[in-house]
Order: structure tokens, then C-alpha cells, then sequence
């Protein structure tokens, strides 16, 4: 029997997004200058306020308020009539030190293991899927180019100009009883635009941009194979409330962390609780994270299976994983041992473990504060490097 599935994204001018967005941008700015910062950033947003806070120790001094306005300015919140203005909104900033306690448990030679511990105790999944040539659920996969490609557009300024930086986006999809993607089932596109005519012309002309201007744009995008789950009975739901023009932080408060599932993997698998912006490499909440993506995207490219989920679990000051979980979905239990085993045998997961292999004590991270940390494209800057997928042969039996 068939069944249907849903995943969500929201753009980079959602108000939680601006959020993470500047908390990464003020991480990569300290990382930039000291490598070794601590730093722990958390941004609220509202109608014409930004509020940050956390606990940062660095070598450098930022000014955290123009990094702030250099992110909302390139989101494109540029008008005063969005009473929310990269210009003029008002920022305070709130910056404490790492607390001692907990930084003797990161840091070599301090704490009670005398190591490099985690540094905070919490659990991580990572998730790969051979759905698409990114190894990820094709609802979430759809819903992020979908968003990326209407804010390209609206970047461009020379079609749908209309256009606010506010939107989301959700994807369901039909699967066939053998857990493959057959069609497309639904589309819901809710992107905000200027109060430009009466309701009933402007909704109207979105629809008809929508379909005529940016479906074949995100089609051009896409593989043969997703493409071809777009069919004539696809059902398309476009601003459904009818009118969005009040939006952005003014319409809606904003915070660091609140888009894990946006950020992840759609609802396809599991979360551990702990979200990733803001947070520098030495926190596992991310990079722990990345480090079973990294697993399980090699697992699947392999071949040996056509999922793979990997749980890691951590206590605070402690280098070593407390356990490490794997599902192939498919009831194989030698091969699940053999996973296991393997990856016991070639990676070091400790917290510096996972900065080394990845090498993630550098500033790469506002880049992923937008439309997913998985599923993209390993960068020649080091951005993304958990996407690789150099360890394949490890898992080949």
C-alpha cells in the first residue's frame, strides 16, 4: 500500500533563519581571527530589534552589531517598509565568557579525563538516503531548491519583483509500498510580496509566476529521476491564506535553532534535541552531527545499503562516544556489525577527532544557516566537507 510523506523549508528570509544566519556569521568572524574560539551565539529577531546573546572566549574583539546589519542587508531586508531594515533596526548585544566549568572539560589537561571531552553530554543522528544523488529525502531535497531558486529570483530583481524575502515551502510525497518515490502528491508555496493590488489580482499574478516562472526554473535543477515525479494531478497550494504581506521578523519573532528539522533531514529521521548555529566545532550538537552524516552518506554510497541512520551519544568532558547505533533498515544484523565495526576501526570521533578529520575549526559556517547543513556540495574552502564521500571503500564488502 502506498503511502505519502511531507518535509518543509523555509528561505533565508525566514525569521528564525535570519536568526541562525547571524549567529554563524558572528562564529565564522571569530574563527576567522582565532581558530580556537568558544563561542556559543544565540540572535532573537522582531519587528526593528535584533537581540544577541551567549558566551564567547576569544583571542578576538568583533564588532558584533556590523556583522548583524551586513547579514540582514544581504537577506535583502533593505526597506523601511518592512519594519524590520538592515539600516535602521536597533541591536544589543548580551556576551558572556565561556563558563570555566564547562571549559575545562573541551580544553587538553583541565577536567577530570585531563582530555578533550565534549562539551555537553547529548545525542546525534546522521541519515543518508540513495533517493537522490545528494543521499537525502527527496521531499526535503525539493522543498530547499524550491526556496533557493525564489530567492535567486528575487535576488535578480527582473521577474516577480514583487517579491519579500519571506517564504517557505513543504513537499509531500507518494511512495510506493517498497518505500520508493513515485510521485509528487502536493506543493505548498508561501512567499511573501508587496500589498501591489487588490487580493484576488495579486494572488492571481503569484500563481501564475509561480507556475509559468519558478517550477521550470527548479525543474532545470533537477535530476531525470525527481523531475519525473511532477505529474499533471500534482496538486500546487500558493499562499493559501490568500494574501502575505505582513512577514519577516515584524510578522513573526525569530530565534537561533528553532528550523532543526529544516536544517536536518525533513523529518526523515530522527534528532537529537540540539541545534547547530552559533555553535563553534567544539560543541557535538554539531559536529558530532556532521560526523555521522558523513558516516552514514559513505554507508549508503557504497552500496552496501539504500539507507543508513547513525546514532552517536556523548557525556560532557568525556573524548569518547558512550555508544554508537546503526540502522540499515533492512534487518541485516551481520551487516549492521560490520558497519559498527568498521567505523570503530577507521574514525576517531572524539570531539578533535572530528574537527581533524573534517576540518572544521574555520569560519564555514554561515553558508549552512540557510537551506539545510546536508545534502549540498563539498566547496573548495572547506565548507561542507562532511558531504564527502572519500571513505566508501571502507564499507565495501
Amino acid at each position: 500500500m502506498s503511502y505519502l510523506f511531507t518535509s518543509e523549508s523555509v528561505s533565508e528570509g525566514h525569521p528564525d533563519k535570519i536568526a541562525d544566519q547571524i549567529s554563524d556569521a558572528i562564529l565564522d568572524a571569530y574563527l576567522s581571527i582565532d581558530p580556537d574560539s568558544k563561542v556559543a551565539c544565540e540572535t532573537l529577531v522582531t519587528t526593528d530589534m535584533v537581540i544577541i546573546s551567549g558566551e564567547i572566549t576569544s583571542k578576538a574583539s568583533l564588532n558584533l552589531i556590523a556583522i548583524a546589519r551586513d547579514v540582514i542587508k544581504e537577506v535583502g531586508y533593505i526597506k523601511n517598509e518592512y519594519l524590520f531594515s538592515a539600516d535602521t533596526c536597533k541591536i544589543k548585544t548580551f556576551i558572556d565568557e565561556q563558563s570555566p566549568d564547562i571549559n575545562q572539560g573541551v580544553v587538553s589537561n583541565k577536567g577530570l579525563y585531563k582530555e578533550e571531552g565534549a562539551g555537553d553530554q547529548g545525542i546525534m543522528f546522521g541519515y543518508a538516503t540513495n533517493e537522490t544523488k545528494d543521499f537525502m529525502p527527496v521531499s526535503l531535497n525539493l522543498s530547499h531548491i524550491i526556496l533557493e531558486e525564489l530567492a535567486r529570483i528575487r535576488k535578480e530583481g527582473h521577474k516577480m519583483v514583487y517579491l519579500r524575502p519571506d517564504s517557505k515551502s513543504q513537499v509531500t510525497i507518494e511512495y510506493s509500498e517498497k518505500n520508493k518515490p513515485l510521485k509528487i502528491d502536493s506543493i505548498v508555496i508561501s512567499t511573501q510580496h508587496d500589498d501591489f493590488d487588490e487580493e484576488e489580482v495579486m494572488l492571481k499574478k503569484i500563481k501564475e509566476d509561480i507556475q509559468n516562472i519558478l517550477i521550470p526554473c527548479v525543474k532545470e535543477k533537477l535530476s531525470t529521476e525527481t523531475r519525473d515525479l511532477f505529474k499533471k494531478d500534482t496538486k500546487f497550494h500558493i499562499n493559501p491564506t490568500g494574501k502575505f504581506v505582513i512577514g519577516g521578523p515584524h510578522g513573526d519573532t525569530g530565534l537561533t535553532g528553532r528550523k532543526i528539522i529544516v536544517d536536518t533531514y525533513g523529518g526523515a529521521a530522527p534528532h537529537g534535541g540540539g541545534a547547530f548555529s552559533g555553535k563553534d566545532p567544539t560543541k557535538v550538537d554539531r559536529s558530532a552531527a556532521y560526523a555521522a552524516r558523513y558516516i552514514a552518506k559513505n554507508v549508503v554510497a557504497s552500496k552496501i545499503s539504500d539507507k543508513c541512520l547513525i546514532q552517536l551519544a556523548y557525556a560532557i568532558g568525556v573524548s569518547k562516544p558512550l555508544s554508537i547505533y546503526v540502522d540499515l533498515f533492512d534487518n541485516d544484523l551481520d551487516k549492521n556489525k560490520f558497519v559498527i565495526e568498521k567505523i570503530n576501526e577507521n574514525f576517531d570521533l572524539s570531539p578533535r577527532g572530528i574537527r581533524e578529520m573534517l576540518n572544521l575549526n574555520r569560519p564555514i559556517y554561515e553558508k549552512t544557516a540557510a537551506y539545510g547543513h546536508f545534502g549540498r556540495v563539498s566547496e573548495d574552502d572547506g565548507s561542507f566537507s562532511w558531504e564527502k564521500t572519500d571513505k566508501t571503500n571502507i564499507f565495501s564488502k
